[in-house]
C-alpha cells in the first residue's frame, strides 16, 4: 500500500519568531498586569541588550524574548528584551534592574 503524506500541521503553535505576540502576566508575575511577549530567534537577534531580570547582556545571536505592556500605551522604547529563562522565572524572583 502506498505511503500517505499526512499534513502534520494541526494548527498548534507557530514556529519561534513567526507568530504574533502572546499575552502573559507581567514581570512581577501578577495576572493584573498583562504584557505582550514575542520570541526572537537567534538569527534575528542583531544587537546587544540588557536583560532586566538578571542585569546581564543578551549578546547578538542569542535567542530571547521581547515584552511590553498590552495596554497599547507607549512605543518601541518601552519594550524590554529578556532572557527566556529570566522571563520564565519572573514569578519566583524580583526584577534586578528597575525600568526607567
Amino acid at each position: 500500500m502506498p505511503r500517505r503524506n499526512n499534513n502534520r500541521n494541526s494548527g498548534g503553535p507557530s514556529p519561534v519568531g513567526t507568530g504574533g505576540p502572546r499575552v502573559e502576566a507581567g514581570p512581577a508575575g501578577y495576572d493584573d498586569e498583562q504584557y505582550l511577549v514575542r520570541q526572537i530567534p537567534g538569527a534575528r537577534a542583531l544587537k546587544t541588550y540588557r536583560c532586566p531580570g538578571c542585569d546581564h547582556e543578551i549578546r547578538p545571536g542569542v535567542a530571547h524574548l521581547v515584552a511590553w505592556q498590552a495596554d497599547g500605551l507607549g512605543g518601541a522604547e518601552d519594550r524590554r528584551h529578556w532572557h527566556t529563562g529570566c522571563w520564565n522565572g519572573r514569578g519566583s524572583r524580583g526584577v534586578t534592574r528597575r525600568w526607567s
